[in-house]
């Protein structure tokens, strides 16, 4: 329900930045009817009463009509602007965006060191590791969400302001309504009764004096004319206003509602996920220390029993050899007979070198004797 009401007023107001330049392509003026159904009876007796008190041949009144409402529009989309300008969503978006590299930073699923010694060695530095990277990233995750909460605050009361902005404007374009009806409804009158006498009078009179007078007040006409094209202008502005507002609700309400959501529900879910995660690590060690225990034990089982068969086979071979190998025997005595066989061989051999050595020294006995003699003689 808009509790703001119109409010129509002659006064001289601080002039605001007007144009009162001819267009080139005037828009047609709306008919009183148009703009009467927006009306509830009490403003239309407001716009009848008001548009009596309108002079348009004090040019003053002129320039000043409707400058309140075009000044409060224009006030109005400077606040909207500068309300659009200083909310900076990107932000939280980036807030939002922090947040979510913070939960996937997290990894309880770290590789576990290799070996059942490395295991147990390694294991509760590793689970300490893991503890105090939690303990980090829900400190991050506390500080964040204190901002996210904070922001969500401002949206809330900005969406609350916004509400009242637009109710504003409503107004705002109501006011306007009311002055260009009333505006038209007075124009209306003075094309229709005041200036067709006064050009009756001066075509009767033949007096420059009333020529001018019918001439002054066709021009006051087509200025205030101008000006009710203005506040046309004025207006539709008002009305380009209202969905620009509800945009802005909607993205303030949309990142509301995001901070929501995650401070509800993914925070939430995230710290029962770690808890659980811390807890399955518990879990995971034993089942890997378990395992590591139960593969060394079936390791080692396999190496006994296969260096049992293998020391059980060659004790066996080993208790059925004799004290000497036939083979060994077999080698000895050929080699035996082979010795012997040279020995022979080797004495053969002297006794044959001896007899011809003494047949050598008998004879280089029996030439030394005969030189011998041949020397006395």
């Amino acid at each position: 329900m808009n509790d703001i009401m119109p409010e129509l007023t002659l006064e001289t107001a601080p002039a605001p930045t007007l144009t009162l330049e001819t267009k080139t392509e005037m828009a047609p003026v709306p008919k009183p009817a148009e703009a009467e159904q927006d009306l509830s009876p009490e403003e239309l007796k407001m716009v009848e009463d008001f548009a009596q008190k309108i002079d348009l041949t004090n040019s003053t009144q002129i320039l000043q009509y409707g400058a309140g409402s075009q000044k409060k529009v224009a006030d109005f989309s400077g606040a909207t602007l500068e309300n659009i300008r200083t909310k900076d969503l990107g932000e939280i978006g980036d807030m939002v965006t922090g947040l979510v590299a913070e939960l996937k930073g997290f990894d309880a699923a770290a590789e576990e060191p290799k070996g059942i010694f490395g295991l147990f060695k390694k294991a509760a530095n590793q689970l300490e590791e893991m503890k105090t990277q939690y303990a980090k990233a829900e400190t991050n995750v506390e500080r964040i969400t204190g901002m996210l909460q904070d922001h969500q605050v401002q949206l809330l009361k900005d969406i609350a302001m916004l509400d009242k902005m637009y109710e504003m404007n409503l107004a705002y374009f109501k006011e306007l309504s009311m002055y260009i009806l009333a505006g038209k409804k007075k124009l209306e009158e003075v094309r229709s009764t005041e200036l067709p006498a006064l050009m009756a009078k001066a075509q009767q009179s033949g007096l420059p004096e009333d020529a001018q007078a019918a001439k002054d007040l066709d021009d006051m006409c087509t200025r205030f004319e101008k000006k009710l094209y203005d506040l046309q202008l004025t207006r539709n502005i008002s009305v380009q206003m209202a969905p620009q507002i509800r945009l802005i609700q909607s993205n303030n309400t949309m990142m509301a509602e995001k901070i929501q959501t995650s401070i509800v529900n993914t925070i939430p879910l995230w710290k029962s996920q770690m808890v659980l995660a811390l807890g399955l690590a518990h879990s995971q060690q034993a089942i890997e220390a378990q395992r590591a225990v139960t593969d060394m034990t079936n390791d080692l089982l396999k190496k006994n029993a296969a260096m049992l068969k293998q020391g059980t086979i060659e004790a066996a071979k080993e208790s059925e050899r004799g004290i000497v190998d036939i083979e060994t025997l077999q080698q000895t005595n050929r080699n035996l007979i082979e010795t012997l066989d040279e020995v022979v061989q080797i004495q053969k051999d002297g006794r044959a070198k001896r007899a011809a050595a003494e047949a050598e020294l008998g004879r280089i006995e029996g030439e030394l004797k005969a030189k011998l003699l041949e020397v006395t003689r």
